[in-house]
């Protein structure tokens, strides 16, 4: 058997060294695995007629992505989130033009709906919206354009890992919620037409 000439090299600073670059290297594998994750579903999500945005995770770069997306469109609809920090939304909350409690009317005059996804999928581009969430059905079906923020690490990659349990601590076992991939569309009645039984348009906001 061969021994080391050096065995300094297993000095407890050495190991140290190799145990932290080891992490090091994990974290890294880690994050461009999110990453690429993240690049599928954009380009998943582009291919189902979907926009999609990623952003920084702060309150006013999130509000600056959903006020853009929503453009000059009047009352925007919005359900308070599950999952994401409710302070993550405190800047879009503060404009006027925002409802988190709106009425009969506005319900159905608003061109804009917001909502939190819980999880998105990377193969197909879609979100996944709890549906039995205070108002975040209605939210996410009733206006034109219908703007779903989702965060980066709650992306997986096919739809069937959402039935886990070990995934995303077993919400997609214990929610009401529906994928949606793409805006509504329908060809029962000859050529594709958006925005018959729901959203004409679906912008996705990634926080990163």
């Amino acid at each position: 058997m061969c021994y080391p000439s050096h065995p300094e090299v297993y000095s407890g600073a050495n190991i140290s060294a190799i145990s932290d670059k080891g992490i090091e290297m994990a974290s890294t594998a880690s994050q461009a695995g999110s990453q690429s994750l993240v690049d599928q579903f954009e380009a998943a999500a582009k291919a189902a007629a979907a926009t999609v945005e990623v952003v920084d995770r702060s309150p006013r770069d999130l509000c600056d992505a959903i006020l853009r997306a929503a453009g000059d469109q009047g009352c925007i609809l919005f359900a308070l989130p599950q999952d994401l920090p409710a302070e993550l939304f405190g800047d879009f909350v503060g404009n006027p033009r925002v409802q988190s409690d709106p009425t009969p009317e506005e319900w159905v005059n608003s061109p804009v709906g917001v909502t939190e996804a819980f999880a998105g999928v990377a193969r197909t581009g879609s979100v996944c919206i709890n549906v039995g969430h205070q108002r975040s059905g209605m939210a996410s079906l009733l206006a034109p354009l219908h703007i779903a923020v989702v965060a980066a690490e709650t992306i997986m990659p096919q739809p069937r890992d959402l039935f886990r349990n070990e995934v995303l601590d077993g919400k997609g076992l214990s929610r009401s919620f529906v994928f949606i991939t793409g805006p509504s569309a329908t060809a029962d009645m000859g050529p594709l037409v958006r925005g018959v039984h729901g959203p004409r348009w679906l912008h996705i906001i990634v926080l990163r």
